[in-house]
């Protein structure tokens, strides 16, 4: 097998790519066989000159006849053509043991650490502090329409973690064997079979619950057990070793291996696992707002005249911004193309948003937040300082909002103008329960603050129309990634202190999206397969 990198295809070419490759190569029609896209990019960059160009990356073999050392050499000028080699990876053997393993979590590493168990022979027991998929649902379903907030079921907790509530984007930035293992068992739920190959594939939150409930049928077929409404209360330790945990409903149960997929949004879980002694650290994290304009306006910046072609998808962006004298900065995170604002609290009388996308992104919306980086320098270097922070400025956007869970929102021009109230909003805001205007400054620290309206302007220049006056900005957004980290050993993958306990995924400090989470889940599980093989 043969594979090409950098093929570029002009976006309105829907020539099959088995005639375009037999062209560059010069090989005759036909010699090209079995075709595999590996990866699919966008290329905009260079419109204004020439077409956008898709960019492939593709696995192909060729007909008899032709030989692979031939064509190599015939067309040894072309470096992005090369053999390519399998590079499998397997289930390691195992052993028996005296308990099963403990995964608390059905997030994407609480998951595919319990599949991979399955997959080994092991029947692990999975623990979810909120509801199946199907009943959270409906429950974050009524939180939107009513402000009437389930603590234990909502867009944090619950099957599939809080990526189920997202746009289902499968970018990374890690790099690993185990992201086409992730991928693959994503297909084989149902997800669409381009996100094996797409540059910046996503599954959708529409289409992303099914799969979810797919991938937990393929855990209780391979022998696990998968239990819901349940929350670890309590793990004990004995000389440094796990030894039993303890279930909000008094259940003790006898643990030696616990896998924790807690997810960035568990605070009583990280006040637990503090209080009992577990090596943990403070950790930056970022603050915000979600901004929201016409996908239009994105679409035109990206793609220029071509912006409305039946070939190109909605587009994104990715905005980055340092004033290294003032030492601000901020950037775009989450981007969701025709999507929604949305309500994620998980504690009462806190109000905190997210992004989401269905499959089609035919909202017409295009949010994303823009995130400043803090650090225990501006919260505290307490262990638990950081969620502090969260609290403070999620309840603070709660009074701001009504007290009713709807949210502050301002359009840039008034947040500019350290002014509020302006309603010429460039779109209807998509958070529901609602918005309130309000001056966003009272609920965001002065740091944020400062380099947002810096950011703003600096984007405006990137994506023009992007701090156009009606643009409306909704706070807060807190829940990027996790504000501490249970401290584990880079070898083992368990805590440095506690033999047993794995964190593992976001909410341990160790992942940044649904791939990574995925991954640092497996991992995790293999090493304890490692551990324990015959």
């Amino acid at each position: 097998m043969l594979q090409i990198t950098n093929f570029n295809v002009v976006f309105t070419d829907q020539t099959p790519l088995e005639i375009l490759l037999a062209d560059k190569l010069n090989l005759p029609t036909g010699a090209i066989t079995d075709v595999k896209i590996i990866r699919k990019a966008i290329d905009a960059r260079r419109y204004k000159k020439n077409p956008i160009y898709y960019v492939y990356t593709l696995n192909f073999s060729l007909q008899k006849g032709h030989n692979e050392a031939s064509v190599l050499k015939k067309h040894k000028n072309i470096k992005t053509v090369q053999i390519k080699k399998d590079n499998n990876t397997k289930i390691l053997p195992r052993k028996k043991i005296s308990l099963q393993p403990i995964v608390v979590g059905t997030g994407p590493a609480g998951l595919f650490c319990a599949l991979t168990l399955c997959q080994a022979g092991y029947a692990p027991i999975v623990f979810e502090r909120g509801q199946d998929m199907d009943s959270r649902h409906k429950s974050v379903d009524q939180f939107w329409q009513t402000g009437h907030l389930r603590q234990e079921s909502n867009v944090q907790f619950g099957e599939g973690g809080a990526g189920t509530f997202s746009d289902g984007k499968l970018t990374t930035r890690i790099n690993d064997p185990q992201i086409a293992t992730v991928l693959d068992t994503f297909v084989r739920c149902g997800a669409p079979q381009e996100i094996r190959y797409l540059h910046k594939p996503h599954i959708g939150t529409d289409l992303l619950r099914q799969v979810i409930k797919n991938l937990r049928q393929m855990i209780i077929n391979l022998g696990g057990s998968v239990h819901f409404n349940t929350r670890l209360e309590k793990i004990c330790r004995l000389d440094n070793e796990l030894t039993e945990i303890t279930l909000h409903s008094g259940q003790k149960i006898p643990c030696r291996d616990l896998f924790m997929g807690i997810g960035h949004s568990a605070r009583d879980t990280y006040e637990m696992l503090f209080r009992e002694g577990v090596q943990m650290e403070a950790k930056p994290f970022a603050i915000g707002v979600r901004i929201e304009h016409p996908q239009e306006l994105i679409d035109r910046a990206q793609y220029g005249e071509d912006f409305n072609s039946p070939y190109l998808p909605v587009a994104d962006y990715a905005l980055t911004f340092n004033d290294r004298e003032k030492n601000l900065a901020c950037y775009s995170f989450c981007m969701c193309p025709g999507g929604k604002v949305v309500a994620a609290a998980s504690e009462n009388e806190r109000v905190v948003t997210n992004g989401m996308s269905d499959y089609a992104r035919d909202f017409g919306i295009a949010n994303s937040a823009l995130l400043v980086p803090v650090t225990p320098d501006d919260f505290g270097h307490g262990v638990l300082d950081g969620i502090r922070m969260q609290r403070h400025y999620e309840h603070l956007a709660f009074l701001l909002g009504g007290s009713n869970y709807c949210a502050p929102a301002q359009t840039v021009g008034d947040f500019l103008s350290h002014r509020y109230g302006s309603d010429n909003l460039l779109v209807t805001p998509s958070y529901c329960p609602g918005i309130t205007l309000a001056d966003l400054h009272f609920c965001l620290p002065q740091k944020v603050s400062a380099a947002l309206e810096l950011a703003l302007l600096h984007f405006d220049h990137k994506i023009p129309g992007f701090a156009a006056a009606g643009a409306v900005m909704t706070g807060v957004e807190m829940r990027s990634s996790a504000p501490c980290r249970i401290i584990r050993d880079k070898q083992t993958m368990m805590s440095i202190n506690t033999a047993g306990l794995y964190p593992i995924g976001e909410g341990a400090g160790y992942a940044g999206g649904i791939v990574s989470a995925a991954v640092d889940g497996i991992n995790a599980a293999r090493h304890f397969i490692e551990k324990n093989k015959s």
